[in-house]
């Protein structure tokens, strides 16, 4: 698997057990910035739509959440501050409340203009003041940005697209898939993952049935010296962070927050978060699990 933006899970071995007239069926592709994969079982008349289904549902999810695409909800969004959002997009800005709540402010949608000054060589001084989610407005019904400001959902919609599919999977009988846009989340069987960092290579294995797990890796994509994860004040704690959660956003929103912050905080958030477990990993490469 090719080292992304931030991504660094892999696959050690795939799912064993499945039925003898069953055959696997895999889709790779990209999106949302991240390599994608969809693995599953079954019938190759019922695999083949199914997959279809989840490619356009992904294709949906990219539309809507995408800094890339100058016709995505998002970016309407950023560019006019407001925006009547779909279900869809009330569901992620509620997800991501959640996730800011839950980390006292380490997860925080608003740092896109720091990103965008960091990415242009350009003064970070505005940029730093127009950070802050606690300044967005937002309904069912309407979203308003204030005019300094604007959102990126990069630590999050990933692990979002990828619990829309497998939920899709599951509610239509594939109950041993895995599911990878960025963050990984399985819908039974047992597969093995490995834990991997930028730094220090394969560091460990996880066995994941039913639930989700994402890894946020500092070491990626530098913006000059701040690195990738962003925080008005808060600094990388930790070369990279492992969550596993019932969901891929959460795992993903989380992961990412805690990197930022240091092991009393991480395992207060773990336990305010209800998080499976947390995988930790210093810049000397020393592990820690909670």
């Amino acid at each position: 698997m090719t080292l992304t933006r931030r991504r660094f899970l892999a696959i050690a071995a795939a799912f064993a057990g499945s039925p003898a007239l069953a055959q696997r069926h895999s889709w790779q592709g990209f999106a949302l910035g991240a390599e994608v994969s969809i693995t599953l079982t079954g019938p190759v008349q019922l695999a083949e739509p199914i997959l279809e289904r989840a490619k356009r549902l992904i294709k949906d999810v990219e539309a809507a959440f995408s800094l890339y695409d100058p016709a995505s909800a998002l970016t309407r969004l950023n560019q006019a501050k407001q925006l009547q959002p779909s279900q869809r997009f009330h569901t992620l800005m509620t997800l991501a409340d959640a996730a800011f709540q839950v980390t006292d402010g380490l997860f925080d949608p608003t740092v896109q203009p720091l990103w965008q000054a960091l990415a242009d060589g350009g003064a970070t001084d505005k940029a730093l003041e127009s950070i802050g989610w606690e300044r967005v407005e937002f309904t069912p019904d309407h979203i308003a940005l204030q005019s300094d400001q604007a959102l990126t959902f990069n630590g999050i919609a990933q692990g979002f697209a990828t619990d829309l599919v497998a939920e899709m999977l599951d509610a239509n009988g594939f109950d041993a898939a895995l599911i990878n846009i960025g963050e990984y989340r399985s819908t039974g069987g047992t597969w093995r993952l490995g834990i991997k960092d930028a730094q220090h290579g394969l560091l460990g294995q996880r066995s994941l049935t039913r639930g989700a797990i994402a890894t946020s890796d500092t070491g990626t994509s530098p913006l000059r010296e701040r690195g990738h994860i962003l925080h008005p004040t808060a600094r990388p704690q930790w070369s990279s962070v492992s969550v596993e959660a019932d969901t891929a956003a959460w795992a993903d929103a989380l992961s990412t927050a805690l990197t930022l912050a240091p092991l009393d905080q991480v395992r207060a958030i773990k336990a305010a978060a209800h998080l499976r477990r947390v995988t930790l990993v210093s810049f000397d490469g020393e592990l820690t699990t909670l």
